[in-house]
């Protein structure tokens, strides 16, 4: 099942990054994927900011991984970007078991790295600041976010 929440400026994309961290546990793992601007990073700072962390999150481009340990639970910000799936000497599983949120960007292209239980959300840009996000849940823990939430 899909879900799908449409933002028709940047505070409603911010306001579904909020709700979703209302909803965080221990080992949650969002995947993010939209095109270049679609406002991933933007989501993780609304995300970030949600969960008490006070540090600028900045995209991880170039680190590959973030950590933000300070707030309620520590935030796991990956950008597998310019990874060409080569993924094996990360650690991965250490982070999506781990005791934080791991938000990860670009996700399609580690798909085979990624948890069974995850939330996929696929941004799409409709307009300057517009957004549909498609949230996919797999598993009943992220099924019931989506209902919570949307």
């Amino acid at each position: 099942m899909e879900y799908k929440y449409t933002a028709y400026a940047e505070d409603e994309s911010c306001e579904l990054a909020e709700n979703l961290e209302s909803e965080k546990f221990p080992g949650m793992v969002i995947c993010l994927n939209g095109e270049l601007g679609s406002g991933k990073t933007a989501f993780t700072k609304a995300f970030a900011k949600s969960l008490g962390i006070k540090e600028d999150v900045t995209s991880p481009t170039f680190n590959i991984i973030k950590e933000y340990p300070d707030g309620e639970l520590p935030l796991y910000h990956m950008d597998v970007y310019r990874l060409d799936g080569k993924v094996e000497e990360l650690g991965l599983d250490e982070y999506f078991d781990g005791d934080g949120v791991t938000i990860v960007e670009w996700a399609d292209m580690i798909s085979n790295y990624l948890p069974k239980e995850r939330l996929d959300i696929f941004i799409k840009v409709t307009g300057e600041d517009a957004r549909v996000f498609v949230l996919k849940p797999y598993g009943k823990k992220y099924e019931d976010i989506c209902e919570a939430i949307i």
